[in-house]
């Protein structure tokens, strides 16, 4: 499908849609992965390259398993900061952190993909778990990434992918259409859940999205289908030189 044909959503209809299915979120992570979001978000986190003691940041964290994952890694003597545009899900993620990580430093904030209240060269590592489909504008959330980076540091961006398979990608829909939709019906969550499938159709390719992170800056690039295609992450490399 033509992607260019399907607009994206302005930024507060986006984050309105977050807002509402916050309580839900997880679950709806779960029924997405078949279970498995946790073992691709600590993927995620190894392709990042970060290690004890370092600062990683998250970006779009949602209700902050992908940070914890991290915060795991980076253990006591490092950081991970969570940014994410919804309040109603950072509050999800401060209340898990307390409740079951409040060993591990890390911090939450309200903040725009687009524009990173951070300085430049300031992070060791990055990650991002299904946020990178939703930001207004892919470039430009490249880029930011790319300039809050350490010279010679990574980021890691997972997220679904468009299959190249077709019964793969049949499958995809199908399961969007007679699972999940079935479920959100159940939740009186139905047209927020009916975003997913044009979040999808709107996300570009894994080999369009190394053509972006080069375009943004970084050095080097390269996208890893996994779960027979479903999901992908995105590593991308900043210049050692910055």
């Amino acid at each position: 499908m033509n992607s260019s044909r399907l607009p994206q959503p302005a930024a507060q209809d986006v984050q309105k849609i977050f807002a509402r299915i916050a309580p839900q979120y997880d679950d709806l992570n779960t029924f997405l992965s078949f279970g498995q979001h946790h073992i691709w978000k600590a993927m995620a986190v190894k392709w990042s390259g970060v290690l004890p003691g370092d600062l990683l940041l998250d970006v779009c964290c949602g209700s902050g398993d992908l940070a914890f994952q991290g915060a795991k890694v980076v253990g006591t003597g490092g950081k991970v900061i969570g940014l994410d545009f919804c309040a109603e899900l950072l509050a999800i993620a401060a209340g898990k952190h307390q409740s079951k990580y409040a060993q591990l430093p890390m911090q939450w904030l309200q903040g725009d993909a687009l524009a990173l209240p951070f300085d430049d060269h300031e992070f060791d590592g990055a990650t991002m778990g299904y946020g990178l489909r939703n930001v207004g504008n892919i470039p430009q959330a490249l880029k930011e990434l790319h300039r809050v980076l350490k010279p010679g540091k990574k980021v890691a961006i997972l997220d679904f992918h468009q299959p190249s398979n077709a019964l793969v990608a049949s499958f995809q829909r199908w399961y969007l259409a007679n699972v999940v939709v079935p479920m959100a019906k159940q939740w009186r969550l139905t047209e927020e859940y009916a975003y997913l499938q044009p979040s999808l159709d709107r996300f570009p390719t894994g080999p369009a999205q190394v053509k972006l992170a080069l375009e943004a800056g970084f050095a080097k690039a390269v996208h890893y289908p996994i779960a027979a295609g479903l999901m992908g992450v995105l590593v991308a490399e900043k210049d050692s030189i910055g």
